[in-house]
């Protein structure tokens, strides 16, 4: 049986938790500096996993953008860029955005009621592969190493931080707070309610605490709060 890789979530957040604001544009939280911090978490990483709602909002590439790491990966013997995950369960994907034409291999997980659409759709750039009649994040994990991931930076959004937080499947979570306040109740938030593993009593473990320019990382340990 396969080893399931090293999971770290990766969120940027307002002072009031919100992921963006309700504008067309994608509001910018981090700053320079925390954005090559996420690339040389990118570049250390085997794949990089976003869910459907973010590929289709925010439109990334999620490339390793230093020339100085993808070569350094490239003397490895690894790809330039890790492998690019998204997981769908409408297989609403649009075959034109940038994510699927740009740098390395792409990954899509489904269900059984898309699998057709998302092959019929994304089958010239993308291996797609179904989980079953629901979204298992177990098997995704499962299938994930068996492709030789060790390590998965999942980089959102709210709904798929908050899946892997309530299955207690992250193994580290790197919060950054953004010096602003979104106020917006229709904007999106980290984290959605959910029966999170221990309750509001179970505490994580703080594995530092570092300012970044105007911003802070806070990096935790969710496991251990069990």
């Amino acid at each position: 049986m396969a080893i399931r890789p090293y999971v770290l979530l990766s969120a940027a957040v307002s002072v009031d938790f919100h992921l963006d604001d309700v504008a067309p544009e994608r509001l910018v939280l981090s700053n320079a500096q925390d954005l090559d911090r996420v690339d040389r978490e990118r570049a250390n990483s085997d794949a990089v996993l976003i869910g459907a709602t973010t590929l289709r909002k925010d439109n990334p590439r999620l490339l390793v953008k230093s020339a100085g790491r993808r070569a350094r990966r490239l003397a490895a013997g690894k790809p330039e860029h890790p492998l690019k995950v998204t997981v769908t369960g409408s297989g609403e994907l649009g075959a034109g955005l940038p994510f699927w034409h740009c740098g390395g291999e792409k990954l899509v997980f489904t269900v059984d009621a898309a699998e057709r659409k998302a092959r019929r759709v994304l089958g010239a750039v993308a291996d797609v592969v179904s989980t079953g009649p629901v979204l298992d994040w177990h098997l995704v994990l499962d299938e994930l190493g068996r492709r030789g991931v060790d390590r998965l930076l999942v980089e959102g959004g709210g709904s798929v931080h908050t899946q892997f937080l309530a299955r207690n499947l992250a193994d580290e979570l790197h919060l950054v707070i953004a010096p602003l306040l979104v106020g917006e109740a229709a904007a999106p938030t980290f984290l959605a309610p959910a029966a999170y593993p221990g309750g509001p009593t179970a505490r994580m473990k703080l594995l530092e605490a570092r300012p970044i320019g105007d911003v802070v990382l806070l990096r935790y340990a969710p496991k251990c709060r069990l």
